[in-house]
């Protein structure tokens, strides 16, 4: 069974040197479907030739990241909803809140949130969150919302082992594991220990979020193995058992 990144931006400028190599190393390695979260207006059209050269791997979502909210968030969210139209995407992302960088346009990111939580149940698509410092204010927004019928993951989950347990009181909500469950120091790998295996997808977030021992250096596809491995040790399950299982929720999360 192959492997699933339900998270990666390979469409980016870092990978236009050695996309077609790189693309190697990760099929060598297990890979066999890389899924792309959007980011803003900029990345679309990369996303989506990406997709168009590489169609039985390659799966494109559509969604405005936290950090590309400002206040002309709705003329882009008008432009990204009219792709759905035109499209099929795998999910409605990265959508969500970021808290880390910059406060400045909580109200606005919230509204978008909202907006878009509203396609995915109007398109029956699952959505691919991202909540950087943020747990709380996506909370908010979750449990005043009809999720009814949704499905989605919290990508590069970070959170606590509370925090963990609270996505996994939504219905059809998975966490999304990287790279940073191999970081000496984050604790990860004892809150997913905690949380345990059954709802968890893989994901890389290339190219940031290397895994150890290549942290500093660019992420890709094929370093998923290293989360593998390290969820290996964490639960002490066999890796191929890894494989399944997150491949198996990966396929029912995004319907593939």
């Amino acid at each position: 069974m192959g492997i699933i990144d339900t998270h990666s931006h390979i469409y980016l400028e870092q990978f236009d040197d050695d996309r077609e190599e790189m693309m190697q190393r990760a099929s060598e390695a297990g890979v066999k479907m890389v899924l792309m979260p959007n980011i803003d207006a900029e990345s679309i059209q990369p996303i989506l030739d990406v997709e168009k050269k590489y169609p039985e791997i390659c799966k494109s979502m559509m969604g405005l990241h936290p950090t590309s909210v400002d206040d002309n968030y709705k003329e882009l969210l008008d432009k990204m909803y009219s792709l759905f139209a035109e499209h099929k995407f795998c999910a409605v992302g990265e959508i969500g809140i970021d808290l880390y960088w910059d406060k400045t346009f909580l109200k606005q990111q919230t509204e978008a949130f909202k907006i878009q939580l509203n396609w995915a149940k109007e398109l029956n698509l699952p959505v691919v969150i991202h909540a950087r410092d943020a747990f709380d204010e996506i909370f908010e927004v979750m449990d005043h919302f009809d999720l009814e019928g949704m499905s989605g993951v919290f990508h590069s989950f970070t959170g606590s082992v509370e925090q963990g347990k609270k996505v996994l009181s939504y219905p059809n909500f998975y966490l999304g594991i990287n790279g940073v469950v191999t970081f000496k120091n984050s604790g990860l790998d004892k809150v997913v220990e905690e949380l345990g295996p059954d709802k968890i997808v893989l994901e890389t977030d290339a190219p940031f979020l290397t895994p150890t021992p290549y942290r500093g250096k660019r992420n890709e596809p094929s370093y998923l193995s290293l989360v593998i491995e390290k969820l290996s040790a964490v639960f002490d399950i066999p890796k191929h058992k890894i494989v399944k299982l997150t491949t198996q929720n990966a396929t029912k999360l995004f319907n593939l």
